[in-house]
């Protein structure tokens, strides 16, 4: 294991840690029966491949408010840890195909955001490194040759159109054992990549076209529940309370209704949290497409008169989603609270937690100096720390204070893998549906 290199940690400002060193004093105390727990969940439920999970350190509070199983920031991860993520992507093929030897790789298909292929370059380099050979295979339908692309890093990609033979894909020479996906699927379920012989990681059906951050949340809520059980916690102090609005439409207001109407409920909740844990603050909530990523289509609401009178601008805003898709659904989520500040600035911060199969790998802070501790950060003039941990997120040192730097990562890297048990189980009943979908 690679020695990590001194780091800087945001301070925690909030006056309200108390119930959250307590929480991280029972991790540390319970980690023996937390690993346990954790063993016998990987046991019943194999994880995803990859995964990213946002986090938001309250003091009070420490939940996850977005999971990503098609994370598109590895490049952000601290090179000290390599060598982890390269064990990790071995015990993940291993588990999916014990002889696989080549891997397509499918990312996005946009090819202007530099910053997203640098990330596809560093995926791309920890695979071939893990021992696998590992290709480029593009779902752009204006892709009809191979095509070099030079990075600002010094390193090349190399996409190559995606071609189908029967029931297997192939890339030029190159027909892989398993198709690795960095493609959230925005656009759709690609016809191309439909009932193949070939594993799929992670399954169609947990993209963007299909998968609702509701139905995640729902998963996450039984998680919470079952790890509230086991340290005799309430599990609020891990999970966001939520509520959602089947049909809306933010242009023509279409479910204006009842998306405040949810609102209105969701604060009335959090305020009956808030009155019962002593938390002076404001409850907010955030509402949010149920599908889709890259932080569009995401609002700080602490009223439902705020949904009420939203403006055009607004309403328009909230109605974008990636690809140029319309928001439908939303989801109403309790708002969390960051009270990590990052420099000289106090910027605002939030962890991010990386994993590769049942394995935390790194994170970064994502900071943002123009953004209050409750809006959404993943917005343009983001920037990105890394997180090098100086011990790994399962090892916490016990002999160190609650607060100390290894266990704070130590209860980001628990309450990540709760989001990565939801997700594991989300994927499962995906798996399970395509496989019907492909015997019908």
């Amino acid at each position: 294991m690679p020695v990590a290199p001194d780091f800087a940690v945001p301070n925690l400002t909030t006056a309200q840690t108390g119930p959250f060193l307590k929480f991280e004093s029972l991790l540390l105390e319970r980690a023996p029966d937390i690993e346990r727990w954790f063993r016998n969940q990987w046991s019943l439920t194999a994880p995803p491949f990859y995964c990213s999970v946002d986090l938001r350190n309250a003091g009070f509070k420490l939940a996850p408010v977005d999971t990503n199983l098609f994370p598109g920031g590895f490049n952000n991860l601290n090179p000290a840890f390599e060598a982890l993520c390269v064990q990790a992507i071995q015990s993940a093929l291993d588990r999916v195909m014990g002889n696989a030897c080549e891997v397509l790789l499918v990312p996005e298909n946009h090819t202007r955001n530099r910053f997203y292929l640098e990330n596809v370059a560093t995926i791309q380099g920890l695979i071939q490194k893990a021992g696998y050979a590992v290709r480029l295979g593009s779902l752009r339908s204006d892709l009809n040759a191979p095509e070099l692309i030079k990075l600002d890093s010094g390193r090349e990609l190399l996409l190559e159109p995606i071609q189908r033979d029967g029931d297997e894909v192939f890339v030029g020479d190159f027909k892989p054992c398993v198709v690795l996906l960095n493609n959230d699927l925005s656009a759709g379920r690609p016809a191309v990549l439909e009932n193949l012989t070939q594993p799929v990681l992670p399954p169609l059906g947990v993209g963007w076209s299909t998968r609702l951050k509701t139905q995640h949340f729902g998963h996450y809520r039984a998680v919470a529940a079952e790890f509230g059980k086991l340290l005799g916690i309430d599990p609020w102090w891990v999970d966001p309370l939520f509520r959602n609005c089947g049909q809306i439409n933010f242009k023509t207001r279409e479910g204006e209704d009842c998306l405040a109407s949810n609102v209105e409920l969701l604060l009335e909740d959090i305020t009956e949290k808030y009155r019962e844990y002593g938390v002076k603050e404001e409850p907010f909530v955030i509402v949010k497409a149920d599908a889709g990523t890259y932080g569009m289509g995401v609002m700080t609401v602490k009223s439902a008169a705020e949904i009420r009178n939203l403006n055009r601008d607004a309403r328009k805003k909230m109605a974008s989603a990636k690809e140029g898709n319309e928001v439908t659904g939303a989801i109403i989520q309790e708002g969390v609270y960051t009270f990590e500040r990052w420099g000289e600035e106090q910027a605002t911060a939030e962890p991010v937690i990386y994993m590769i199969d049942k394995h935390v790998v790194g994170g970064f802070y994502r900071v943002h100096s123009g953004r209050s501790n409750q809006e959404n950060l993943n917005a343009p003039g983001a920037s990105f720390q890394q997180i090098a941990f100086a011990e790994p997120c399962n090892t916490p040192d016990c002999t160190r204070d609650a607060d100390a730097s290894p266990n704070r990562f130590y209860a980001y890297g628990v309450v990540a893998r709760l989001a990565l048990l939801a997700a594991a189980r989300e994927t499962a009943l995906a798996t399970t549906g395509d496989k019907l979908l492909a015997t019908a």
